[in-house]
Formats: C-alpha cells, sequence, structure tokens
C-alpha cells in the first residue's frame, strides 16, 4: 500500500487519528517494546550476558518514558546497546518534506514549516523518515560548541533571504534539533563541556534556547541516551548535577561475570573464519586459555582496575592466535588451521595494548605481566581439564635431563613425532581427548596444552635454549608464586602514580 504523500492523504489514514498525532517518541518506543515482550521477541539481539542485570533496567527505563544513561568502563558494550534503541522505532515516520528537524505535520515546531503548511494546507507534501535516519550519535569531545549540538545563526540564510539576523529563519540547526523525534545518543558525556552540557538540560527540560543572545522556543520531541566511565567523573570531567538530575535513568554496565560468558562474547565478536579452503578448529582449551587472561588481568594488581580490562582484549587476542596458526598452516600447505598454546604468547601485542599499567606493572615491563597472565590463565585452565589424569611420569622424563623444544612454526607432523617420543604423553593427550582419535594438528595442540600446563605448575620447566625441560628455575616472580586463581583486592592504603 502506497504511503501518504500530502497531509490531506495522511489525515485519512492511521496516523490522522487522535491519539496517533500526538503520539511522542518515548510513546512510540514503548508501544513497540510491549509488543515485542507479547511477542516474545529477543529485546536486543547480539548483546551477551545482560540478561539477568543491564536489559530488565534498560527495559524499565524505555517502560517508563525515560532518558537514560549507561555508566561503565570500556569495552562493556554501551554504545551497541544505544544503536539497538533504534529497533524499538516504527520502520517509518511521516515528517514534513525537506524540514531540517523532522517536523510532525500536525504540530510543527519551525517557522518554515508552519509557512508552509499555512500556504498549501492539505497539499503540503509529506516525507517518510526510516529508522536508521531517526538516530543520531554524537561523541562528546572537549572541543564540541552549543553550535555542534544547538545550532548556530547562518549568516548567508540572512543574506539570501533579506531577513534579520535574529529571524527564526536564520537558525542553522545543530545535531538535537535535526535529532527531533527520534534518538539522540551522547557517548562519553564527562567529555563535553560544562556550558554544552546547560545547553543540553535546558532545550530537554524548558524547551528553550539562546542563539546569539536570541531566546528560541524549540520543545523538541526526544529520547536522549548518553554513555559515560566511571573514571571520566574525576580524570577527565563530570556531569553537571542539574543535568544529572533530569536523566530518569542510571544503568551500570558490567564485563562478563563467567568465563563461558566471555567466550560466548568473543566466539561471536573475533572473525576466525578466514579464506576458503582453510578451515579453523579451534581447542576448547584454547578459547579459554584466551578468556581467562582477561579475568586474570581483571584480578591483577599490576593492572590499572579503574580503567578496567575491555572485552576487546580476548576479541583482538583470539584474532591474532588465529592468524598465528593460519600462517603456519599456509607455511607448510596444511588444510587445517588449529591453534596451539604458542599461538598465544604470539597474540601478545593484542593482550598488551588493552591494559593500563600501575607504577608496579611499568616496572615489570608490559610484555613480562602478559606472559605472566598467559601462564596464569594456562594454569587455571589446565587444573580443570587435567583433574584426574597422571602425568607423574611424563614429569619425571622430563626430571631425568629430558627435553623437548618446539616452534610455532613448526608443521604438525613433524611437531608429532617430536612429541611422541616423551614418554606417556600421549596417554595423557588420549585421557584429554576421551579416547578419540584426533588428527595431528590436532594432537600436538593438546599435547603442548599439557606441556604448558605442567610448565604454568611449575612441574617442568621452559627455556629459549632448551624449550622444556625438567631442570629447576632459578627464581619464581611474584606472579608465578601465586596461585593462578588468586583473587587478592587492591589494598586501599597502596598509593596509585600517575
Amino acid at each position: 500500500m502506497a504511503k501518504p504523500a500530502t497531509l490531506g492523504e495522511l489525515k485519512q489514514s492511521e496516523w490522522g487519528a487522535p491519539e496517533r498525532r500526538r503520539r511522542t517518541v518515548k510513546d512510540e518506543m514503548r508501544e513497540n517494546l510491549i509488543g515485542k515482550l507479547e511477542a516474545g521477541e529477543t529485546l536486543f539481539p547480539g548483546i551477551v550476558g545482560y540478561g539477568d542485570t543491564v536489559l530488565p533496567q534498560l527495559t524499565n527505563a524505555l517502560l517508563a518514558k525515560q532518558h537514560l544513561i549507561l555508566l561503565g568502563l570500556r569495552g562493556q558494550a554501551k554504545s551497541r546497546i544505544l544503536r539497538a534503541l533504534a529497533d524499538f522505532l516504527d520502520p517509518g515516520m511521516p515528517a514534513v518534506a525537506g524540514c531540517e528537524i523532522n517536523d510532525n505535520p500536525f504540530a510543527p515546531l519551525c517557522r518554515a514549516c508552519r509557512v508552509l503548511i499555512g500556504e498549501r494546507g492539505d497539499a503540503a507534501p509529506v516525507a517518510w523518515i526510516p529508522r536508521e535516519a531517526r538516530y543520531v550519535e554524537k561523541l562528546a569531545t572537549p572541543d564540541v560548541t552549543i553550535a555542534d549540538i544547538i545550532g548556530d545563526v547562518d549568516p548567508i540564510k540572512a543574506a539570501r533571504g533579506g531577513l534579520q539576523l535574529s529571524d527564526e529563519l536564520t537558525i542553522h540547526y545543530g545535531l538535537l534539533p535535526r535529532a527531533n523525534r527520534g534518538i539522540f545518543a551522547l557517548n562519553e558525556l564527562p567529555d563535553l563541556a560544562g556550558k554544552i552540557q546547560v545547553g543540553l538540560f535546558n532545550i530537554l527540560q524548558e524547551g528553550d534556547i539562546q542563539i546569539k543572545g536570541y531566546p528560541i522556543r524549540l520543545p523538541l520531541d526526544l529520547c536522549v541516551v548518553f554513555t559515560a566511565n566511571p573514571e571520566d567523573y574525576t580524570a577527565r570531567g563530570k556531569i553537571i548535577t542539574p543535568l544529572k538530575d533530569r536523566i530518569g535513568s542510571e544503568i551500570r554496565t558490567h564485563y562478563p561475570v563467567t568465563r563461558d560468558l566471555g567466550m560466548a562474547i568473543t566466539a561471536q565478536e573475533a572473525w576466525t573464519s578466514r579464506r576458503a579452503g582453510d578451515h579453523v578448529a579451534i581447542p576448547p582449551f584454547i578459547r579459554e586459555i584466551v578468556e581467562e587472561i582477561a579475568f586474570q588481568a581483571r584480578r591483577e594488581q599490576k593492572v590499572d582496575r579503574r580503567s578496567g580490562v575491555s572485552q576487546r582484549l580476548p576479541i583482538a587476542c583470539m584474532e591474532v592466535v588465529v592468524s598465528n596458526a593460519e600462517r603456519r598452516a599456509l607455511l607448510h600447505r596444511e588444510d587445517r588451521v588449529v591453534p596451539r598454546p604458542v599461538d598465544i604468547y604470539a597474540a601478545l601485542p593484542a593482550i598488551t595494548g588493552k591494559m593500563e599499567l600501575e607504577y608496579e606493572g611499568e616496572l615489570r615491563g608490559a610484555d613480562v605481566l602478559g606472559r605472566d597472565l598467559i601462564r596464569a590463565a594456562v594454569a587455571q585452565v589446565f587444573r580443570e581439564y587435567a583433574d584426574g589424569i597422571d602425568l607423574q611420569k611424563t614429569v619425571d622424563w622430563f626430571n631425568q635431563e629430558g627435553a623437548v623444544k618446539l616452534a610455532d612454526s613448526e608443521a604438525s607432523q613433524a611437531a608429532m613425532g617430536r612429541l611422541k617420543a616423551v614418554p606417556h604423553l600421549a596417554e595423557g593427550v588420549a585421557q584429554l581427548s576421551r579416547g578419540k582419535g584426533v588428527e595431528p594438528a590436532l594432537w600436538v595442540s593438546t599435547a603442548e596444552f599439557i606441556l604448558e600446563g605442567l610448565y604454568a605448575h611449575q612441574k617442568i620447566s621452559r627455556s629459549e635454549e632448551r624449550g622444556y625441560h625438567g631442570a629447576p628455575r632459578p627464581e619464581r616472580t611474584a606472579m608465578e608464586g601465586e596461585p593462578p586463581d588468586r583473587g587478592r583486592e587492591r589494598d586501599p592504603r597502596r598509593r596509585r602514580y600517575n
């Protein structure tokens, strides 16, 4: 069915009903949300780990028709959640054709639309705005001006039309008015200058603004949503109290609370499907180790907890792990791309850049700390996998001057032959594989996982010269002396150095 193209046709359609004429954008989002709830639809597809925490609070705020702010550390899907709010808008919305602020044909705000409808009446043209065009997003930076957000006087408009600068028709509207009858999202709100925040709450609450000293009444129809990082309140800026008071709900986001939830997010977001012909098979223990690195980093005292450890860490790490395995498969023309524990160490560049270090961490060095985190993650995962598996005979062989050295670029067949020379290692692989036959690449990955797990638990040693061997190490680092599942809290009396 063709959509109405004029105001007269719109009056004769369902949009002409009194309740539709008066419906605000918050009413619209509430009605569509209720419809999704009654139909049992997934409200926020792709958002994992918030089903019992963030999403119910977000749903309540939308049902209450409130402005809201998402407060959380980096990498907690705040921006993705905001962009998903556009799904609660109608597929299309009628507006006065050519209007910069998507004016309602039944109650236009701007003077140009009022003049147009006054002159043409029911013949005034109507345009349909898709839902994606009704979502406007802006990253708050210190250089943002009131003209960017609210608007400014355009001298060119005044000159061309022969108008006074105080005339409403000379206004060049900013992002906020252009989001009228839609959603306006502002990321990193505390970075916005205080005077701009004043302009925001004034137009939200009272609906009036001043541009170049000229007062303008502009009661916009908006759903305004913000994001902020808790660190920003003290480190870079703050949210002014009157604006905070006008935000209906403050919803706190968080990192995945379990490793399984983190793995689900990483599996969804990480790019691991590579070129045609390469079949990527990621062993489950590799996925768990990569995810556990982030959990270890979030508990590590040498990492700045106030900055947080983004979920982008395991995502980026997994992509590089697969890339290193892909590079090895391409060099040896192997059909299967199977990551090994050594590939996780090759992904250090994707780990170190995702952490803000405390003073002690800076002294230790990002690379060394990253290796310690990998080893702690391996120890934790290996404890869960190797429970009940007897590997003492393998340990004894290493302690009797046995050694095996592997390279991350070594072909699977060659590495398998070298590893099978280690007594009783094959039995350990069979137990971890539950007696199922495995291909060479996966067999090597499992065997290396066992050796790396023994090393992480200090049963054997590893060095660049000899590889895995049984000689005791001369020293133990502070992290190596701690249990892999450590969870000590930071002493609040410790001073943080900037």
